[in-house]
């Protein structure tokens, strides 16, 4: 698509301040999204404290667990996330996200009555479905909510639902497991008999349905630099100009697409396994690794959320157009040692200290991240970008991430109690590999940012 001949026939909307909500309602709209956000951080996640139950009570492989929390969750991510990213761009993205969340909890639930390896498969698929929803509709109306230069900050604070919702997985997941082991076995009406792990998604399912009827009171915020339409309605932009435009700035989105893929492929490999690998070198308990592992991301995540949304904008606001990215780089270059050694050492809470500083540096570069996508995309493609972005962060690093550990495990190295080898291998594949990709990416992306505030302020 050419962009100087398109900019020359069109009219973009003018963003006056009358046309951002009032910061009442912008934060409360991401108050809301960053509670939705935890709920499916919460239900996407709760079964990596459950694998040993699981395993035992379905006869299953480490390699057959790693399908059913990755691939099973993105089977129809894949296939849904695009169309309802279409819909997100010109349709009521509130709707959108509270319908989805409502589908997802309900699934959630389901995972709770399964009785063998293919129940519990297409349960996982039903929670995947429902959260391919989640994320372009979020992203758009956060992008809608707040000018340029306060969206790292809006993304940071979105981003601890995700950190909350894995902290809220391991705390409250961790109790809900002794609880209900120390139930044992019960009987329902209707349900008939489950065990302690079917009750906990259960449990974990109903906050949901609370969350998707909030979305109500989430205002719809006005598209800025929505191309106009006859009538002034917004049209979706065919997928094929999408790529287009995607070929076009390769330069830039290259990078930041193969970084993504090459960080969650490690990251989320390493966070679904990380309660076994305690539970199987250092001997620790589902419930005492849950409650480390809350109060830890609870501290260190929120902290590095918070620099780096920080040290973002003072360096966008110095006139650094680079800023979101080369912060990036800086995190993937400060955790490569961490990521490398937290595995391998033989102390227990030396692998925690480790990984604590992991998560740390990791969250410095989550909320640049998240704004460097959003800044650079054209209005009327972000929710279509934003998709494709979630699925390569979904299909890479949620299916194949666990998959690739599991098959290290299973196959090269043959034994359960060599998980931690796994790991570490993939990381010092990995983490190198991150930081070279996303060097490459830093100038051209100082320069799309450069065309993108023109943009802006065209239409200021």
């Amino acid at each position: 698509m050419d962009q100087t001949q398109n900019a020359e026939q069109t009219e973009q909307a003018v963003l006056k301040r009358d046309d951002w909500p009032s910061p009442g309602r912008a934060y409360w709209g991401l108050t809301v999204l960053t509670i939705a956000l935890m709920v499916a951080t919460l239900d996407r996640s709760i079964i990596s404290l459950l694998v040993e139950p699981i395993k035992a009570d379905l006869n299953l492989s480490d390699t057959q667990f790693s399908l059913l929390t990755g691939f099973a969750f993105v089977f129809f991510y894949a296939f849904l996330g695009l169309p309802i990213a279409r819909l997100a761009d010109v349709k009521s993205r509130r709707v959108i996200i509270g319908v989805g969340i409502a589908f997802w909890s309900f699934a959630t639930m389901l995972c709770g009555l399964a009785q063998n390896f293919w129940h519990l498969f297409w349960a996982r698929v039903g929670v995947g479905a429902g959260e391919s929803s989640f994320a372009p509709a979020t992203y758009s109306i956060i992008t809608d909510s707040f000018p340029p230069e306060k969206l790292p900050r809006a993304f940071a604070i979105n981003s601890l639902g995700f950190i909350a919702g894995a902290g809220i997985s391991n705390l409250a997941g961790g109790a809900i497991i002794t609880a209900a082991t120390a139930v044992g076995v019960i009987n329902l009406p209707f349900l008939g008999e489950l065990k302690p792990w079917q009750l906990v998604f259960i449990l974990v399912g109903l906050p949901g349905f609370i969350v998707a009827a909030m979305m109500a009171t989430v205002e719809e915020p006005k598209r800025k630099g929505q191309l106009k339409q006859s009538g002034g309605k917004a049209k979706a932009i065919p997928i094929r100009e999408i790529f287009g435009y995607l070929k076009q700035e390769r330069r830039t989105y290259a990078p930041m697409f193969m970084s993504l893929a090459v960080k969650v492929l490690l990251s989320y490999g390493a966070v679904l396994w990380l309660p076994a690998l305690f539970i199987r070198t250092h001997d620790w308990t589902a419930a005492k690794i849950a409650f480390v592992l809350g109060m830890l991301s609870l501290i260190t995540a929120p902290l590095g959320l918070w620099l780096g949304s920080t040290i973002s904008e003072r360096w966008a606001k110095a006139g650094r157009n680079d800023a979101y990215m080369r912060l990036v780089l800086y995190a993937s270059i400060g955790l490569m040692p961490f990521a490398i050694a937290y595995p391998l050492v033989d102390n227990a809470w030396l692998a925690i200290v480790l990984y604590g500083f992991n998560t740390f540096i990791a969250s410095i570069g989550i909320a640049p991240g998240n704004a460097a996508l959003q800044v650079v995309t054209p209005a009327e493609m972000r929710g279509q970008v934003r998709a494709l972005y979630q699925f390569v962060f979904n299909v890479v690093g949620y299916a194949a991430g666990p998959l690739v550990i599991a098959l290290f495990t299973d196959y090269l190295f043959g034994a359960e109690d060599q998980l931690r080898y796994s790991m570490a291998l993939l990381a010092c594949i990995l983490a190198p590999t991150a930081c070279l990709v996303t060097w490459i990416g830093v100038k051209p992306y100082g320069e799309s940012y450069a065309r993108a505030m023109a943009r802006y302020a065209a239409g200021a």
